[in-house]
């Protein structure tokens, strides 16, 4: 009996994942069905059912299309991305006759790869002539946060390796070009099946070096500088064990204060006061190598996080993430809410509905899927806009355990004395930080607060919080 009755492959986008299926589905008896749990599609784009199993099928029971896969003839399996479906990653790493076949990519090609998809639009290429190419600018902070992401999925599924006693296949985006390698992962997989070349169906679409592909290179050699080489190594064995991301930390130009914020939290106004403090902008994409210098320069420095009502936050993450139609806002959840969770918006929504009560059912209706969705009953990822503030404060407390954790209901008489304790006198604090008070004082009423308060009862809990009351009432 063979030792695999199916195969995941652990990857991310543009690491080559589309032309290692390709290669994989050219051998005789082995299938790969694409991105089968990514929570806006199954399988590819074009949304064709998986050996019968429809995408609505799929999101009500995924383990039942796990167990189709694994028992139809041949041999099956499908890639599987840190953003697919969380309820699908413990069973798949838990079961030692699911194969993992681990694909990694050096993080600057990977960055800089997707960057330039995004600005052309072009994720795949199958004919050269059809190539569009384009320079794109390399962004220090979005490195940072693509690195720290990549390393977390990578800790989890080592871990998540060691806990169950089973290995994998490590392949580098590299290794694809060498059929010998391919071959090897055949044999590993105990298929009987050889290539006898490669599939060479998709097409490399940027095969230039960095130098030519980033029209700031030599910022992005200076950004890659602060960072300990070893930490873009490419297996997980090699790479440090990290905490949470710091590049959103914030710190006034001279003074010895951190600021930790919380997502979908009074933010730019956090970063205003800042600003003010020492009249010069704030410093920011800290690294911990950085964040670790910084405090040693800065004897006495005093770190704090800012606590926001969970109405009013959640309120924020549905009018900033969810209504906002441009930067910020997450269009693919943004359109699965409203194809697959009956989210009552228009297509082109932008900002809160200036009718009441049409703002408030929607408004319910995503506190629903938040509901859902931290009770990992969604196919969508938990994202930090709208996790509980309790879960973000442990992550922060792996690295650096805030000094004070303020309300921001409080922070007009907070913060003077924080200033204070670093020598500093204390600009005013605005009244007016959350933009979106007032739509939310025109529908706020006992069933919203039950609502979230169901939601977040840790939060109510942990925190102290009342019912909300508007800031500026």
């Amino acid at each position: 009996m063979p030792d695999f009755d199916s195969f995941v492959v652990l990857a991310e986008m543009r690491t080559g994942s589309n032309f290692l299926e390709s290669n994989l589905n050219a051998l005789e008896g082995v299938t790969c069905h694409g991105e089968a749990f990514n929570p806006h599609f199954i399988g590819s784009p074009k949304d064709a059912p998986i050996l019968g199993v429809d995408r609505a099928a799929r999101d009500a029971a995924p383990l039942e299309l796990l167990s189709k896969l694994r028992a139809a003839p041949g041999l099956h399996g499908f890639r599987y991305f840190s953003d697919h479906d969380p309820r699908l990653f413990a069973p798949l790493m838990e079961e030692p006759r699911i194969a993992k076949i681990v694909l990694t990519r050096n993080p600057a090609d990977s960055y800089v790869s997707h960057r330039i998809a995004a600005a052309t639009g072009q994720w795949k290429l199958t004919d050269a002539r059809h190539l569009r190419a384009e320079r794109v600018a390399f962004d220090a902070t979005g490195f940072e946060q693509h690195l720290e992401r990549l390393q977390q999925a990578q800790l989890r599924i080592m871990g998540a390796l060691q806990r169950g006693g089973q290995t994998a296949f490590y392949i580098d985006y590299d290794d694809l070009q060498d059929v010998a390698v391919l071959n090897g992962l055949a044999a590993w997989l105990g298929v009987e099946a050889r290539l006898e070349a490669l599939d060479r169906s998709l097409k490399k679409q940027n095969p230039e070096s960095l130098s030519e592909k980033v029209e700031n290179f030599d910022e992005m050699q200076a950004a890659l500088a602060r960072i300990d080489r070893f930490d873009l190594g490419r297996t997980p064995n090699f790479e440090p064990r990290r905490g949470p991301m710091v590049p959103s930390y914030l710190a006034p130009a001279r003074s010895g204060l951190l600021c930790l914020p919380l997502k979908s939290g009074p933010e730019a106004a956090l970063r205003g006061w800042l600003e003010a403090l020492d009249g010069a902008p704030v410093r920011d994409g800290f690294t911990q190598k950085t964040l670790r210098a910084w405090q040693g320069a800065h004897p006495g420095h005093r770190s704090f996080a800012v606590l926001r009502h969970p109405v009013a936050r959640l309120h924020a993450a549905f009018c900033e993430r969810i209504l906002n139609p441009g930067r910020g806002g997450f269009h693919e959840i943004r359109e699965t809410l409203r194809r697959r969770y009956d989210l009552p918006i228009a297509e082109d929504a932008a900002g809160p509905d200036p009718d009441p009560a049409r703002h408030r059912a929607a408004f319910v209706a995503f506190i629903g899927f938040v509901k859902a969705n931290l009770g990992g009953q969604t196919a969508i990822r938990v994202d930090a806009a709208w996790a509980s503030q309790r879960t973000l404060l442990q992550g922060i407390a792996e690295f650096e355990c805030p000094d004070a954790i303020l309300r921001e209901a409080e922070l007009g008489d907070m913060l003077p004395d924080l200033a204070a304790r670093v020598g500093r006198e204390a600009p005013n604090w605005p009244a007016d930080t959350d933009p979106h008070e007032a739509a939310l004082a025109a529908i706020h009423d006992t069933e919203i607060e039950t609502a979230i308060r169901a939601v977040y009862a840790r939060d109510y809990a942990r925190f102290g919080f009342g019912d909300w009351q508007p800031l500026c009432g």
